[in-house]
């Protein structure tokens, strides 16, 4: 016996993992060293232990990861929210919140009983309010008392939920004393006071029941008093309550109403009160009670009723079997014929085991789904960092293009360039994460399970729309699927056993050249049972592998793979804009880097315009010269061809400056718009901004007397047009009368036409560039030369045929559409304006950029032959639209089919006119959408019709 008067072999050593509070903690038991051997094979397995897959099962001992220290420890699942999980670590008692990522199927020999056992504080109690500062102080003090420390406990009782009530000692400490003494949150039950009964009765546990021979006589004794103390109590304190009415009412107020009588009435009232309303709670559980028990009553009877009628069913059977007995009896199978049976059944389902092509595919999907689950790669933690960094690095970016004045400009640089610093740490820190991950391996992971399950699954529609819980369904599906089937294979294995034992005890018995213990008993005892069980179970087990699927499980297994594919295709698009987000940033961090230093500076662009000015310069003096030596008297023929080489050389030098002068404005214009808005205002000789409106067309540096050029008379109207070369290469330039408003619009119309182009550069004409000469008040735009490749030009000397205008056509539809969808309406589709480039690529010229299309439209040029090419709604005042461009397309379409069409096109009933030429029904039913229909079709509606579908261009 030591000091606290209990004996040693009564006392239990633990060691406290987890304080819960003010009376009750979680501890291990010392002399229990299983706990290391678990640890080490946590450690062993839980990395590559496979992520929980669907729900959790509330009796299953799963792995998770602490988020302390990272290690894992055991636990169990005791709420589940989305992808969030509340697990109780079962050897320690501690909770907490974490995610599926963190938690880890376990093997069967980690599935065993947690280590830590809850103990509390026999016969204390504590407050029901956590959340005051006494339960808080209460917890501390304990935790700081007994954490992590070795305590000697005495079992006193355990409650219902598995609870141990304890006395602890720690040395010669008693915990409970010292608990008591402080006074903080816990008291003991103080026996035979009302107002403490309730509240023991409301926050103390129910203990198990104690055997009579185990109970010392101080709990059986208090035990009665609890029992017995309420409905004393109730009778003692009516009649007090009686007396005092009834003295008041006899006229002794004087001597009973003090303030102390007063206190003792109110008090009895309420305590009186209060124990009404326990009888009342109990008389309510009593009510319950006697419902449920009505209900239990009523099920029984219902149960009696099933047992009755499974005994008529049982009789049934009986009976059956009786009846194939006498049947077997009249017309026996013989044992050889039975055993041939069996024998052909086994070998088909050794085959069926070997080879089953639907679980296979079942097998597989599953395994994708591990893939797409296990190996996922999500966004960089670094991402949300790097698009803060760029966020206030664009914004000092905006503060830059919105200065107006040079004062702000060095100010606003400074800002910009502090906010380089932090963007520079982030993308640095997003590119070491993403170098880590295996991205492009990932990739093609994934494009392999994609292209394995649709050949598996070429036949399921894909939906835009999937259940999410379709991989649980799947796996809770194929986890009772395959235990069904093991459990088939189990028995149909068991009988088989029991069939190839009779055979070896038959086997002996018929051998005579050895003694034998086998005898005839053995061999026939129960052979009908062995042979009837193996054949029962090898007819369940290939009706079970035979079974087709039905609709229910189709529809599981369908939509996990339709999941399946969604989830590998948002993975691809995350990986995809990952990797393109690592190129953009490694991009810029060179960028960024190049120009840490020193900002970029147009020195090299004013260093090119300077060559220019003096290529220009040499290039006039040279051309004044020839021009002097060509009117002299006498001709000096060889030095006049020097002079002209040497003009040519000039000139090929100078092209090539301003082509180095494009590629400065190209470069400068790009660090603009990335990171340097401030260019234009701190090089405002550059003209940036002239550069950057214009589409990159403006090349201010060129000038008419540069160019070697010629007059085309024969295609020079209202304009005139000069056919020169430009760095090899042969171009119009068509000149513009302007002055300084129209200059501006035309560089406007020129930049939109131009943008437009870009969308699809090979369906329309592209502008080379613009400029103003310096001598003359014209705008030249240099375009390609296309030699009599206009469509007026070829029908004269060589009529397309059929098929070629078919491929001409298309294209021209393919350049109306690029042209349409970035809302410009050409208004000036005329055949003098359509090229056929080696008579198959159509292409579309552009317009007169001086003009409105208001303009355009009524040029006299808009006709093909006799056909008009005006819509109809034009000349009832509409507006030019992509419509009117359509009608003009279809009258030219016609016109190349009829050229000597006569018709007029202004009325409902032309398609009859148009059944009596000799034209294609594709064409005729495509002339009529575009000509004659209220609802003309598109340009996009066009290149689909039956006439274009199956051509090439």
């Amino acid at each position: 016996m030591d000091q606290s008067g209990i004996s040693p072999e009564k006392m239990e050593l633990v060691v406290v993992t987890h304080v819960m509070d003010a009376i009750t903690f979680c501890a291990q038991n010392v002399t229990d060293k299983i706990i290391e051997k678990i640890n080490v094979m946590l450690t062993e397995k839980c990395p590559i232990a496979p992520t929980l897959v669907g729900r959790p099962s509330s009796h299953k001992v799963y792995g998770a990861r602490y988020s302390e220290d990272k290690c894992w420890y055991r636990c169990t699942v005791q709420q589940q929210t989305e992808d969030k999980f509340y697990v109780s670590y079962i050897d320690y008692g501690n909770m907490e919140i974490v995610s599926r990522s963190d938690l880890v199927e376990l093997p069967e020999e980690l599935q065993t009983t947690g280590l830590a056992k809850k103990y509390k504080f026999w016969g204390f109690h504590v407050l029901s309010e956590q959340e005051s500062p006494l339960f808080s102080q209460g917890k501390s003090f304990l935790h700081n008392i007994i954490h992590g420390k070795k305590l000697r406990v005495h079992k006193k009782s355990v409650c219902f939920d598995g609870t141990i009530l304890i006395e602890a000692f720690q040395g010669n400490l008693d915990i409970g004393n010292l608990q008591e003494r402080t006074g903080l949150w816990a008291t003991r039950n103080p026996p035979g006071e009302l107002d403490t009964l309730a509240s023991s009765l409301g926050c103390m546990p129910k203990l198990r029941p104690i055997f009579s021979d185990q109970k010392p006589q101080v709990i059986k004794e208090q035990k009665t008093i609890i029992a017995l103390q309420p409905v004393e109590k109730i009778n003692v304190v009516e009649e007090s309550l009686t007396e005092i009415k009834a003295s008041k009412a006899d006229g002794d107020g004087p001597h009973l109403c003090s303030q102390d009588t007063e206190q003792m009435a109110n008090k009895t009232e309420s305590e009186l009160q209060r124990m009404r309303e326990v009888i009342n709670e109990k008389d309510f559980e009593i009510k319950m009670l006697k419902e449920e028990g009505s209900v239990i009553q009523h099920h029984a009877s219902l149960l009696g009723q099933q047992l009755e009628q499974a005994k008529l069913e049982l009789q049934t059977v009986k009976e059956n079997y009786v009846k194939t007995k006498e049947t077997e009896h009249k017309h026996p199978i013989t044992v050889a014929s039975r055993i041939s049976q069996l024998a052909k059944k086994v070998d088909s389902l050794r085959k069926l085991r070997e080879s089953n092509p639907c679980s296979a595919d079942e097998d597989h999907l599953l395994e994708s789904i591990t893939i797409i689950m296990n190996y996922r790669i999500s966004v960089p933690l670094s991402s949300e960092k790097l698009e803060l960094a760029w966020k206030a690095y664009d914004e000092t970016l905006e503060n830059l293009r919105g200065c107006q004045t040079m004062a702000e400009i060095e100010s606003l640089v400074t800002s910009r360039n502090e906010a380089r610093d932090p963007l520079l740490a982030a993308v640095d820190h997003f590119l070491q994460e993403v170098d880590k991950l295996p991205i492009n391996e990932r990739l093609d992971k994934l494009k392999e399970v994609a292209s394995s399950l649709t050949a598996i699954f070429s036949s399921v529609m894909l939906a835009e729309q999937t259940e999410e819980h379709s991989f649980e369904k799947f796996c809770e599906w194929k986890s009772h699927k395959q235990q069904k089937i093991k459990n088939v294979r189990k028995t149909t294995d068991e009988a088989l056993l029991a069939l190839s034992g009779w055979a070896a005890r038959l086997s002996k018995f018929s051998c005579l050249m050895e003694k034998t213990s086998v005898t005839e008993e053995d061999v026939a005892e129960s052979v009908d049972e062995i042979l009837m069980n193996a054949d029962n179970a090898l007819c369940e087990e290939l009706s079970t592998e035979f079974s087709e699927q039905d609709n229910q499980e189709r529809k599981i297994v369908f939509n996990a793979f339709r999941k399946a594919m969604r989830d590998i295709e948002r993975e691809q698009s995350l990986l995809e804009d990952i990797r393109q987000k690592y190129e953009l940033n490694t991009k810029i961090k060179q960028e960024l880097q190049q120009w840490q230093s020193s900002p970029p500076k147009a020195d090299e662009l004013f260093a090119v315009k300077k060559r220019v000015r003096s290529l220009r310069s040499q290039l006039r003096w040279k051309l004044v010269e020839v021009s002097c030596m060509e009117e002299a008297e006498e001709l000096d023929l060889p030095e006049i061809l020097k002079k002209k080489e040497e003009i040519a050389e000039t000139r090929n030098a100078l092209f090539q400056e301003i082509s180095q002068e494009k590629k400065q404005y190209i470069m400068l214009c790009d660090l603009v718009k990335r990171g340097f808005p401030e260019l234009p205002m701190i090089f405002p000789d550059a003209d940036l901004n002239g550069y950057m409106n214009s589409a990159g067309l403006l090349m201010k540096s060129l000038d008419r007397d540069m160019f070697d050029a010629e007059p085309m008379r024969e295609l020079s109207g209202r304009r005139p047009l000069l056919s020169t070369d430009f760095q090899g290469q042969k171009v119009v330039l068509k000149c513009y009368a302007v002055d300084e408003e129209s200059e501006v619009k035309i560089i406007e119309q020129a930049a939109h036409y131009h943008r437009a182009q870009q969308q699809n550069p090979a369906t329309a004409v592209p502008l080379l560039a613009l400029f103003c000469g310096k001598s003359d008040p014209l705008a030249y735009i240099m375009v390609p030369h296309y030699s009599n490749g206009s469509l007026r030009a070829i029908q004269k000397t060589s009529p397309l045929s059929s098929c070629e205008v078919r491929k001409v056509m298309k294209g021209v539809a393919l350049g109306l559409q690029s042209l349409h969808a970035a809302s410009v309406t050409h208004a000036s589709l005329h055949p003098n304006n359509v090229f056929a480039i080696g008579r198959e690529k159509g292409i579309i010229g552009d317009y007169d950029l001086t003009k409105t299309p208001e303009q355009r439209v009524f040029d006299s040029g808009m006709v093909a032959g006799s056909i008009s090419l005006v819509a109809p709604e034009l000349k009832q005042g509409q507006p030019p639209s992509p419509a009117t461009d359509m009608y003009a397309f279809g009258g030219i379409m016609l016109w190349l089919h009829v050229p000597d069409f006569s018709g007029t096109l202004e009325n409902e009933h032309q398609n009859v006119e148009f059944t009596g030429l000799d034209l294609d029904a594709q064409l005729l039913k495509l002339l009529s959408k575009l000509l004659i229909s209220s609802t003309r079709l598109s340009a996009s509606e066009a290149l689909k019709d039956d006439y274009f579908i199956s051509v090439d261009v």
